[in-house]
């Protein structure tokens, strides 16, 4: 009886995986080949193969405890002073009152945005907000979860305004809490913060709108060391909640919501994924502590401006190729063309080719040595199929350049294969006449 149970069940996760197969939307897992050129990672800074790094790392891991496990949740046995002396000077670096180590930017979103909503407050949220954030909404107290316009000021607005009927809201009882990035994982651009703030200034003087920053991509590109976006613009005292990890440019792993010590001691008592999740071991923590020491003392700052001259030169050479193949720029054209590039330069490492046949072209570049993404819906809207392309301050030129030629020979090679099919098509036409 149990194994036709099972079977059923096989059969309907069979069929379930076949029509993603069938909509080219399947997901798997891959391993980058060796010797390929990485242009798809979050390891911004190239950290991540770095030798200094690497030796700071294996030094702290040395000087410090000889347990390597955490021993439980932080609030049983998983506590130390060397991750409290850590979460200081996290704080201390970003200028915040305080912070709080989690297990991950997921959890650490999870937990905030379940707990931290009271009863009839209102959450509000820029569209493209990280699906993090959406898993603690749906479990949130929160009597309303409103989306605006991604990056829209105008559309912030809207939503604000419309939250202001509710009395509770106009008097200062509730609050509304604003969900955005420091920059967007999928489009690489950053929010206006500073129109956020004005806005959320005029529209709740009262002090109960309260803005929240994701800088799981700002965090080591933006800012003085890179220290952020929110650092950079000057806005620290502006933000309720900051959450920087520790994946992505820093080349480790883990996560820090920086906020108020009355915030701390909240999110301490009622954040289930860090109240019953074995805490980081030693050795994250010294990950942590040496790639904050690499930071801190400012070996980053070349490798953040390295990162903006190839930002510049990735985005040139795509224009460049974008006008000798004739194509139409991605702001006069729908996602029909097989490439075409924003006309803007970007402002952050993360770049995007909107294409019709994003996976195909990512599988050509890999083929031909350079790792890049096909990104497909749900994970971007219907029109946005990209190949996404991350760029990291160990890359060259050269690498660029390269990158850049294949894509160039994609899209020449698939337009003598449509221009082939057309003349078929036609000559049977001509046939049959």
């Amino acid at each position: 009886m149990k194994r036709g149970c099972g079977s059923r069940l096989e059969d309907a996760l069979a069929k379930t995986l076949l029509r993603r197969k069938s909509s080219k939307t399947i997901r798997a897992l891959s391993t980058r080949p060796r010797g390929s050129v990485d242009f798809s990672s979050n390891d911004f800074l190239s950290l991540a193969t770095s030798q200094e790094l690497r030796e700071g790392f294996l030094a702290e891991l040395n000087a410090g405890s000889s347990n390597l496990g955490s021993g439980g949740s932080r609030l049983l046995d998983g506590n130390s002073t060397y991750a409290e002396a850590l979460e200081k000077d996290i704080a201390s670096f970003h200028g915040a009152e305080t912070a709080l180590l989690c297990n991950s930017g997921f959890d650490a979103n999870a937990g905030l945005f379940s707990c931290l909503p009271q009863q009839g407050d209102i959450i509000v949220y820029d569209e493209f907000i990280h699906a993090s954030v959406h898993d603690g909404m749906k479990l949130s107290r929160a009597s309303k979860c409103l989306p605006f316009a991604h990056n829209s000021a105008a559309g912030l607005r809207e939503v604000l305004i419309d939250c202001l009927r509710d009395p509770t809201i106009k008097d200062g009882t509730r609050n509304v809490f604003i969900a955005v990035e420091g920059v967007y994982s999928m489009d690489g651009d950053v929010p206006p913060l500073r129109a956020i703030v004005d806005l959320i200034h005029e529209l709740l003087p009262l002090g109960n709108g309260h803005l929240i920053v994701d800088e799981a991509h700002s965090t080591g590109v933006f800012g003085s060391r890179g220290s952020g976006l929110v650092c950079e613009l000057g806005l620290e005292k502006e933000v309720l909640v900051r959450l920087h990890t520790f994946g992505k440019a820093l080349a480790c792993n883990g996560a820090a919501l920086l906020c108020s010590d009355t915030v701390r001691q909240y999110l301490i008592n009622y954040a289930r994924p860090l109240i019953y999740t074995t805490f980081l071991s030693y050795p994250s923590l010294a990950a942590i502590r040496a790639s904050y020491t690499f930071l801190t003392q400012g070996k980053t700052i070349p490798l953040q401006a390295n990162l903006h001259t190839l930002i510049a030169h990735l985005h040139t050479r795509l224009l460049d190729l974008q006008h000798s193949l004739h194509l139409p720029t991605s702001e006069s054209t729908s996602n029909s063309a097989l490439m075409s590039v924003p006309a803007e330069k970007p402002v952050s490492p993360i770049f995007y080719v909107l294409s019709s046949e994003p996976k195909a072209l990512a599988a050509y570049c890999q083929a031909k040595g350079f790792v890049v993404r096909g990104i497909v819906p749900p994970t971007v809207p219907k029109g946005g199929e990209r190949v996404r392309i991350c760029l990291h301050a160990g890359n060259t030129t050269e690498e660029i350049d390269g990158l850049v030629k294949v894509i160039g020979d994609w899209v020449q090679q698939q337009t003598r294969q449509s221009g082939s099919e057309d003349a078929a098509v036609l000559k049977a036409r001509q046939t049959k006449l």
